[in-house]
C-alpha cells in the first residue's frame, strides 16, 4: 500500500536487484529517485506578504512549517527582527508536527500491520491542534513576515494541550510512553495499541537492525548555513548535501540523545528499531515542549517594518519529518526575484542518501519480503510520500 500522494508532494521511486546466494536473497543494488513538483517556482514574483500567506496552499504537507520558513526567509531578506515571536511560532510548528506523527500512528503504521487505517481517530487531535493557532494569533496572523498580533490565551492552549495529551496517552501509548529500551519492549509485548504492536515487529530480531544505512546526522541548523548552501548552488536544492557528503534529518537527528533511542542505539545498532524509537521519543517529548514554552509567552507586536529594497534571506522550520529551509532574493521592488528550497524529502531519499544506503546489500527473504521492508524503512524516514517499488530479481 503506497501513502497516496498529495498536491506539491510528488513521489519517490525505488528499484531494487536482488541476488540469491546460499543463505537467501540480497538486494545487490537499489535505486532512489525522487520526483517532486518544484512548487517554490509560483513564489517568483511575488511580494514577501503575498509569497508566505501562499506557501501554505502550494505544500500540502507541514504547511504552516513552509509558510513560517517563508516568512523568515522575507524578515532575513527585509531586515525584520521579528525573534519575539519564535516562542509562539515555535508552537504553531509543534501543533503541526503533532497532527502529523498523529497520522501516521492511526494510518500508516496500521498499513504497515496489514489492518485497516483508522483516519476518524484523528479527528479529536486535529481538533486540539488547530485550536492552538487562534489562541496565539486571534486574526490567525502569526505566519506573515514580522509576525502578528501575538496575544497568548494560556487557558485556551493549556486546554489544547491536555487534549493533546489524552489522546496520545490513550491512542499511541496506552498509558505513559516507554522511557528505554526494557519499558519499550515490554510496552510493545502488551500489543495495547497499534504503535505498540509496530514495535513489536520492528524489535524482532530479523528487522530491528534492519536498513542500517550509516549516514551522519545532518545537524546544521543555522540558516547562515543553508542560505550559504542554497545561495551558492542551485543543485543543492534537489541534491543537497554537507561536508560533500549525505546526511539524514528528521526524529532520530532531534532525539538521538533521548534516553529511549540512545538505550535502543546500544541494544540494536542502527536501523529500524532506532528509527521507530526516535518517532515515538519525538511524540513523547512534543507536549513536554509545548507545555513549557506556553509558560514563557508573552504578548507581542509585530515587527517593525524593514527596508523594501533588494536583500537576500533564508528560513528554516522543524517539521515531523525533518528540517526544511527556504531561501530567498528580493528585486528593488520587494518582489521574490528567485526562491529556492530543500525539503527532508531531500536529504532522506537522496540517490545515494539513508534510504539507498538502508537498502543496498541488505538481506530478504524473497521478492514480496523485500518490497514490505522498503515500505517499512520509507515509513521510518519519511512516511508523508508516495513511494513506488519495481523489484528485478
Amino acid at each position: 500500500m503506497s501513502t497516496p500522494t498529495l498536491p506539491g508532494e510528488g513521489s519517490v521511486s525505488v528499484r531494487l536487484w536482488l541476488d540469491n546466494g546460499r543463505e537467501g536473497m540480497t538486494i545487490r543494488r537499489a535505486e532512489v529517485a525522487t520526483r517532486r513538483p518544484r512548487a517554490v517556482a509560483a513564489l517568483v514574483g511575488r511580494r514577501a506578504e503575498e509569497a508566505a500567506r501562499l506557501a501554505p496552499l502550494l505544500f500540502s504537507l507541514c504547511g504552516s512549517a513552509q509558510g513560517l520558513a517563508v516568512a523568515r526567509a522575507c524578515e532575513a531578506a527585509l531586515g525584520q527582527d521579528a525573534s519575539a515571536h519564535d516562542a509562539a511560532r515555535g508552537l504553531l510548528a509543534d501543533a503541526e508536527a503533532l497532527d502529523s506523527h498523529g497520522w501516521q500512528a492511526v494510518v500508516e503504521w496500521p498499513a504497515r500491520l496489514g489492518v485497516p487505517p483508522r483516519p476518524a481517530a484523528l479527528r479529536e487531535l486535529r481538533s486540539a491542534a488547530s485550536a492552538v493557532l487562534p489562541a496565539l494569533y486571534p486574526a490567525k496572523d502569526g505566519l506573515r513576515p514580522g509576525g502578528g498580533m501575538l496575544r497568548p490565551d494560556v487557558a485556551a492552549l493549556r486546554d489544547a494541550l491536555d487534549r493533546v495529551a489524552g489522546w496520545l496517552e490513550a491512542t499511541v501509548f496506552a498509558g505513559p510512553p516507554p522511557r528505554d529500551a526494557d519499558e519499550l519492549a515490554d510496552w510493545a509485548a502488551r500489543g495495547g495499541t497499534d504503535a505498540a504492536r509496530l514495535a513489536a515487529r520492528l524489535l524482532s530480531p530479523n528487522l530491528a537492525g534492519w536498513g542500517a544505512c550509516g549516514v551522519p546526522l545532518l545537524g546544521e541548523r543555522s540558516p547562515g548555513w543553508f542560505a550559504a548552501a542554497l545561495a551558492g548552488d542551485p543543485g543543492f536544492a534537489t541534491t543537497p548535501r554537507r561536508n560533500g557528503a549525505p546526511a539524514l534529518t528528521g526524529p532520530l537527528e532531534r532525539q538521538a540523545d533521548h534516553l529511549l533511542v540512545a538505550s535502543v542505539t546500544e541494544r540494536f545498532g542502527d536501523g529500524l528499531a532506532r528509527l521507530f524509537a526516535a518517532r515515538l521519543a519525538d511524540l513523547a517529548e512534543l507536549p513536554r515542549r509545548m507545555e513549557k514554552t506556553i509558560a514563557a509567552l508573552r504578548p507581542t507586536d509585530p515587527a517593525a517594518t524593514g527596508s523594501c529594497g533588494p536583500g537576500e534571506g533564508c528560513g528554516v522550520a522543524e517539521t515531523a519529518r525533518g528540517r526544511l529551509a527556504h531561501w530567498l532574493r528580493l528585486d528593488g521592488d520587494g518582489r521574490l526575484a528567485d526562491a529556492r528550497m530543500v525539503a527532508p524529502t531531500d536529504w532522506n531519499f537522496a540517490a545515494d542518501g539513508p534510504l539507498a544506503r538502508g537498502l543496498a546489500g541488505a538481506a530478504v527473504r524473497d521478492r514480496d519480503d523485500a518490497v514490505e521492508r522498503v515500505r517499512l524503512l520509507v515509513a521510518m524516514l519519511d512516511p508523508c510520500v508516495a513511494c513506488g517499488i519495481d523489484v528485478h530479481e
